[in-house]
């Protein structure tokens, strides 16, 4: 008995004397052997806005974890030395490797080195691509077109929408149309359940657990709990995307059987296809998987959650939806006086009349005069800033380090950038940093740039978005068409938050009541 006391007594000291060092210490608190992992986990549903209060008092929050430190950065000078000025010394390293390669693979946002490079060097080439560029608007201009056909009918039926869902419904048939050559058929009028996208879904959510779940590797070995349903997720996932790598494959041969033509389409797919004709390449099926299910989370779940976050701002602040409404239909005024074009009369009670000219609408929208839409840009911009659809962004670190601010990184452990937070410091934008305000981003009538090391909502230095201007081609697209035609108020008592997952997706989607606008 008293052997027992003693080691509580040794136990409580040592428990006293930990808490006791760490006093002086600004960030969670954390205990031996297990860091900060207790405070993280407790604050795992809203770990964002946790951040948001320690990144608040300091530009730079250290949490110890129990098999790593993650550091937390969110001044622009530390994060462009991370992403620019060091960038060799900070990749995604094996431990992010590691949590994310059930879902990613080798794919181009989980890997370093000369894989990386390869991928990057592909996809930018396309991503130049004028051909592209032109599809992709035809193609934008098409589903959104689709969602503005299923909004009109839901008017007349006064029935619910889930917004994020029909987002994430037109952005998953639009990556697979643009980047893969196929059609899916999600966004149709019935609203197919889709198991794929629900599985992606599943996925997201369990690796991004793994980063603050000690036991995930267990759980893994003996295939329990959230690991177990990982897995059949991952055979879901799997299934669909090698039959749509196999169906774009046999597409090419049959072209060339039939037509003797040996040029490949300019789809992202069919140029990674073509290249893995190439021996040297060492690519195989399994690495157009990890292409395709990366280009699937870049193109699908990014876009489809800043427009889903854009709806609600615009919704929650009618001031700037009044001046996004009066700034698009300026826009098809003057548009349709250059072009000679009468505007077709349409009644809200005749879904016909309404769908022909949200047509001609779309029409005047092409990839130059969307650019011309200054206030569309700038509500997108600034919902980006507040809700990035990569909420944060961690690193590996390969040598030890030391930050412009003079906090000292250690090599083997994380370092993270923080946008959600970011957007959200008084000392990055000033004292109405977290209002919601396009007008912030407008001087003059022209919209004016950020540093992307203050503005991270699409990375910096060499890993900067390549999707950059497709994703803002697509939202202005769809947000010009719903801007102007149509009037969004949240459904009674429907709750709003983020969910926890890499993508800043909202937890129970986005339910709307919709009227038409004249």
């Amino acid at each position: 008995m008293a052997l027992t006391f003693m080691l509580a007594c040794m136990v409580f000291t040592w428990l006293f004397m930990h808490r006791w060092s760490q006093r002086h210490i600004k960030g969670p608190k954390t205990w031996p052997i297990v860091g900060a992992a207790i405070e993280q986990l407790m604050n795992f549903d809203r770990m964002h806005d946790w951040l948001v209060s320690y990144l608040s008092e300091n530009k730079t929050v250290v949490v110890p974890m129990p098999f790593t430190t993650y550091t937390y950065i969110a001044d622009p000078a530390n994060v462009e030395h991370v992403l620019k000025t060091n960038f060799t010394n900070y990749p995604k390293g094996e431990t992010y490797h590691s949590y994310m390669e059930a879902l990613l693979g080798d794919g181009i946002f989980n890997v370093d080195g000369e894989l990386w490079r390869k991928q990057r060097k592909t996809a930018s080439f396309e991503f130049a691509s004028k051909n592209l560029r032109d599809f992709s608007t035809t193609v934008f201009r098409e589903y959104s077109l689709k969602l503005s056909s299923i909004l009109g009918q839901a008017c007349f039926c006064n029935k619910e929408v889930d917004m994020q869902d029909l987002f994430m419904r037109m952005t998953l048939d639009s990556i697979c149309k643009v980047g893969f050559g196929v059609e899916i058929g999600t966004l149709t009028p019935n609203l197919p359940e889709n198991c794929f996208a629900q599985a992606f879904d599943t996925a997201n959510i369990i690796v991004t657990l793994r980063f603050i779940d000690p036991l995930w590797k267990v759980k893994k070995f003996l295939n329990v709990g959230s690991e177990a349903l990982l897995d059949r997720s991952i055979k879901i996932i799997d299934d669909f995307t090698y039959s749509v790598i196999r169906k774009r494959k046999a597409e090419i041969q049959e072209t060339r059987d039939t037509d003797g033509n040996t040029k490949v389409k300019h789809d992202i797919l069919s140029r990674f296809i073509e290249l893995g004709e190439d021996p040297e390449s060492n690519m195989t099926e399994k690495s157009l998987r990890d292409i395709v299910l990366n280009f699937v989370i870049a193109g699908r779940d990014t876009t489809a959650t800043t427009l889903s976050w854009a709806v609600y701002m615009i919704m929650t602040h009618r001031h700037v939806a009044e001046k996004l409404y009066m700034e698009l239909q300026n826009f098809e005024e003057e548009r349709a006086r250059e072009e000679n074009i009468a505007l077709v009369h349409f009644d809200k009670e005749d879904l016909k009349s309404f769908n022909q000219r949200a047509t001609q609408f779309s029409g005047l929208l092409t990839y130059d005069s969307l650019g011309k839409l200054f206030y569309l840009h700038a509500v997108i911009t600034e919902t980006l800033r507040l809700y990035p659809a990569v909420p944060q962004d961690p690193k590996g670190i390969l040598e030890d380090d030391v930050l412009p601010d003079g906090t000292q990184l250690k090599a083997g452990g994380m370092v993270t950038y923080v946008p959600y937070s970011m957007g959200r410091m008084e000392y990055n934008w000033g004292p109405d940093a977290a209002s919601f305000k396009p007008e912030r981003w407008i001087k003059d009538g022209i919209f004016q740039q950020a540093s992307p090391f203050k503005f991270t909502a699409f990375q910096a230095g060499p890993r900067i978005c390549l999707g950059k201007d497709s994703a803002y081609l697509q939202m202005k697209m769809a947000l010009a068409i719903l801007g102007r035609f149509f009037e969004f108020n949240l459904a009674p008592n429907h709750p709003v938050k983020y969910r926890m997952m890499t993508i800043l997706s909202m937890a129970h989607g986005l339910k709307l009541k919709v009227a038409i606008r004249s």
